[in-house]
């Protein structure tokens, strides 16, 4: 009776540990999937409009060049101003859209983020784990005192089955040089 007292008392005084890899969660969902597609279009859109200023810029520099000597000193004068106004555009559109770009992503991401921690947490709980660290970001695990909750959490965020940050890069590829 003793035995099965300190055996009991053992069990219940043995700390629950679990890890998960949140990134590959957040990575490898398909949801994340559909946020980069949608930055996708938006960097493409930008350099698109980002390149119609530079050609703009560039095509007045060479008419500054070319006409130039023959300007008299108040129109060489309004052309430079000109110019360095384009040049200031340029750097504010891309300082603006720098900007943009970073909260549209950490807007499309936070649904994301936020469904991995439900997931995590409700799997936490589940198994009545007291800690749940992040893999990612811890310098040893010993494996056989914690358990690896990813395999679960992939399946709950819906990732699908042998999806690696291997096959997410080779997709990403494909679809790059689909574009090219």
């Amino acid at each position: 009776m003793v035995a099965m007292a300190i055996c009991s008392m053992a069990a219940f005084a043995q700390p629950k540990f679990a890890h998960v890899n949140f990134n590959e969660l957040v990575q490898l969902c398909p949801d994340a999937d559909k946020a980069r597609e949608t930055m996708i279009a938006s960097r493409n859109e930008a350099q698109e409009t980002g390149q119609a200023m530079v050609e703009e810029y560039q095509t007045k520099l060479q008419k500054y060049q070319q006409g130039g000597a023959t300007w008299s000193q108040s129109i060489r004068e309004s052309k430079e101003k000109e110019l360095v106004e384009i040049q200031s555009r340029i750097q504010e559109f891309q300082q603006n859209v720098q900007a943009e770009l970073e909260q549209q992503q950490q807007k499309l991401m936070a649904p994301i983020y936020k469904k991995a921690h439900e997931v995590v947490d409700e799997l936490a709980k589940s198994y009545g784990f007291i800690y749940v660290f992040d893999a990612t970001s811890i310098l040893y695990i010993d494996a056989a005192q914690s358990t690896d909750l990813t395999p679960e959490a992939r399946k709950a965020m819906g990732v699908p089955e042998g999806r690696t940050f291997e096959t997410l890069q080779a997709e990403l590829q494909a679809k790059q040089q689909q574009i090219q």
